[in-house]
C-alpha cells in the first residue's frame, strides 16, 4: 500500500515537472517572436530608416555620447559655449571682404572665435576646387568640428546649382516638385542634393522650405514653398528630409510656424500674420509635424510676428511661446533649434543685436544665425548669463544638443 502511494507521487512529481518544462520553453519561444516581430520593423521596404525615427541608440551608446559631450564640455569656458550657439558669415570673423579661401586669416579667427557653424553664400563658393579647398582647410582649422552650411533649395535659391561651375546639379523650384504630387521626386531631390553637398565639404542644408502656401501673394515664399495643400507639402518634406539626411547633410526645416501667411518681407522690415494657433495647427504645422517625425536635425525659426496667436506681440525667433511652449512642449522637437538670420530688418529694426540675441536664448533657441554684431552678442551673453538673467543651465542645454549632433554626423568621432 505504501509502495503504490509511493509511485503514485513519484508519478505526479515527474508530470508537473514536465508540464513545468513545457511551460518554459514556450514563454522562451514566444519571447523570440515577438523580439523578432520588433527587430524586422526597423526597416522598411529595404530602407534605412534615419536613426532618431525608428533605431534609437541603445542605452549603452547614450550613455557613451554623453559621456563624449561631457568630457568636451568639462574644457568649455562659458565663452567657448556661447560661441558655440552662434551660427556665422566667414567674413563675421575673419574681418575681410568676400572670403572665397580659408588660410592663416581664417585660421586665426577661429581661435579668436570658436563658433558652432558657418554659412557660405554666392559670393564665396567660385569653383569646385576652390570650394572643395576651402571648406576642407576650414574645418580643420576648428578645434570643435563646425557646422557648414548653406542655402540650397532649388529654384531661385540655389547658391551652388545656379552656378555652373560647381558641378551641382539644377533643381527646378520646390513648387514644381509639389505639382506633381510625387513624394518619390522630393526624396529624389533630397537625395542628390545630399550627395552633391556632402561631396563639396558642407554638412547642413538650409532646406527644405516647409510652408505651406496660404497667401497666393506671399512673393518671399512663393514658388519655394511645395504649394498650397498642406498634405501634399508634408509628403514632399518628410521626403525631402529623408533623401538629405540618408546622404549626411542635415535638413533644416524652415520657417516656423509657417511664414507664408504674410504680405510682407521680414529681410526688410516688420512682417506679421493674421493667423489664429488653431489655423496654424490645422495647416501651417502639418508639413513641420512630417518633417520632426522624419528626424529632422534642425529647425530655423521665422521673424513674422503672430499678431493673433500670441500673447506677446513679438518676432516668433524670439518668443517663447513659439519656441518652447509650440515647438518644444507641444510638438515635442528636440533637435537643435535655429534662427532666421538676425541681419534681417524685422529684427534689426526693432531690436539691438544683444538684446535680441538674449531674447531668443531665453525663448529657447539653440543657435543665431548670423548676428550683426558677434563680439557684443558674445560679451552681452556671457554677462547676462553671469547676472542670472540667462540661466547657464539653458546655454549648456544648447551646447549639449549641438555636440551630441555633432558626435552623431561622426563630426567629432568619439575615443574609444
Amino acid at each position: 500500500m505504501g509502495g503504490r502511494r509511493q509511485r503514485r507521487t513519484s508519478q505526479k512529481t515527474k508530470f508537473i515537472f514536465i508540464i513545468a518544462i513545457v511551460l518554459v520553453e514556450l514563454l522562451v519561444f514566444f519571447s523570440g517572436y515577438f523580439i523578432g516581430r520588433v527587430t524586422s520593423q526597423k526597416t522598411v521596404s529595404g530602407k534605412k530608416e534615419p536613426s532618431q525615427k525608428t533605431e534609437p541608440d541603445s542605452i549603452e551608446q547614450e550613455i557613451k555620447k554623453d559621456e563624449a559631450v561631457d568630457a568636451i564640455m568639462q574644457d568649455m569656458s562659458l565663452s567657448d559655449m556661447v560661441y558655440q550657439m552662434m551660427f556665422v558669415t566667414p567674413e563675421s570673423i575673419t574681418k575681410v571682404g568676400a572670403v572665397i579661401k580659408a588660410g592663416d586669416a581664417t585660421k586665426a579667427a577661429l581661435e579668436k572665435y570658436p563658433v558652432g557653424g558657418i554659412i557660405y553664400s554666392t559670393n564665396n563658393l567660385k569653383t569646385r576646387e576652390q570650394t572643395i579647398e576651402m571648406l576642407k582647410n576650414t574645418q580643420e582649422y576648428s578645434k570643435i568640428p563646425l557646422f557648414i552650411s548653406v542655402d540650397e533649395e532649388g529654384g531661385r535659391v540655389a547658391r551652388l546649382g545656379n552656378n555652373a561651375e560647381m558641378g551641382t546639379t539644377k533643381h527646378p523650384s520646390m513648387q514644381k516638385i509639389g505639382e506633381t504630387k510625387d513624394p518619390q521626386k522630393a526624396y529624389e531631390v533630397g537625395k542628390t542634393m545630399g550627395t552633391e553637398l556632402s561631396g563639396l565639404g558642407f554638412n547642413v542644408d538650409f532646406a527644405p522650405d516647409a510652408d505651406v502656401l496660404v497667401n497666393k501673394d506671399n512673393k518671399e515664399i512663393g514658388d519655394r514653398s511645395f504649394g498650397s495643400d498642406a498634405d501634399i507639402v508634408s509628403e514632399m518634406v518628410e521626403n525631402f528630409v529623408r533623401g538629405i539626411q540618408e546622404n549626411g547633410v542635415s535638413a533644416t526645416l524652415k520657417h516656423f510656424p509657417g511664414q507664408a501667411s504674410t504680405s510682407t518681407d521680414p529681410h526688410t522690415g516688420y512682417s506679421e500674420s493674421t493667423r489664429t494657433i488653431d489655423q496654424l495647427r490645422e495647416t501651417e504645422l502639418l508639413p513641420f509635424k512630417a518633417g520632426i517625425a522624419e528626424g529632422a536635425d534642425f529647425v530655423m525659426i521665422s521673424h513674422m510676428t503672430l499678431v493673433n496667436a500670441l500673447k506677446e506681440k513679438v518676432p516668433a525667433s524670439v518668443s517663447k511661446e513659439i519656441i518652447t511652449d509650440l515647438l518644444i512642449n507641444e510638438l515635442g522637437y528636440t533637435g537643435i533649434i535655429i534662427t532666421d538670420s538676425f541681419s534681417m530688418g524685422a529684427i534689426t529694426k526693432k531690436y539691438k543685436p544683444d538684446e535680441a540675441a538674449i531674447m531668443a536664448i531665453n525663448a529657447g533657441a539653440d543657435m543665431i544665425l548670423m548676428t550683426p554684431d558677434l563680439e557684443t552678442v558674445h560679451d552681452a551673453i556671457v554677462k547676462a548669463v553671469e547676472s542670472g538673467e540667462i540661466p547657464r543651465e539653458r546655454i549648456e542645454e544648447s551646447v549639449r544638443k549641438i555636440l551630441k549632433l555633432k558626435i552623431k554626423k561622426n563630426l567629432i568621432v568619439e575615443s574609444d
